[in-house]
């Protein structure tokens, strides 16, 4: 999955689209992601103890990680993901992102 934890993303469709916010958590089973402050759903809780009131809860919801644009650190501008391998020694080779539009790493 080409976005990760903590990345700063821009969303690109739905509600919350041209917002820019952090990514708290990525599914990489089903290529969905939490961002902070979007995609808010609202779950009403029943009371469990009689006297207690019950409450709408607000939660962010998972989103598909093809709704968002990757936000370069180096540039500030929202860019595709590429992947650059570097070999460290004969046997290890390493993946790293880079920005498509400045080709600086991520």
């Amino acid at each position: 999955m080409k976005i990760k934890k903590g990345d700063q993303v821009l969303i690109i469709c739905g509600k919350d689209k041209g917002r820019k916010g952090k990514v708290i958590r990525v599914f990489s089973q089903g290529e969905k992601i939490v961002v902070e402050g979007m995609n808010i759903a609202k779950k009403h809780i029943k009371p469990k103890k009689q006297g207690e009131k019950g409450q709408v809860v607000e939660t962010p919801v998972p989103m598909d990680a093809s709704n968002v644009k990757l936000i370069c650190p180096k540039c500030g501008k929202a860019t595709r993901v590429g992947y650059k391998t570097i070999a460290k020694n004969e046997k290890k080779k390493v993946k790293s992102r880079i920005c498509k539009k400045c080709g600086q790493e991520i």
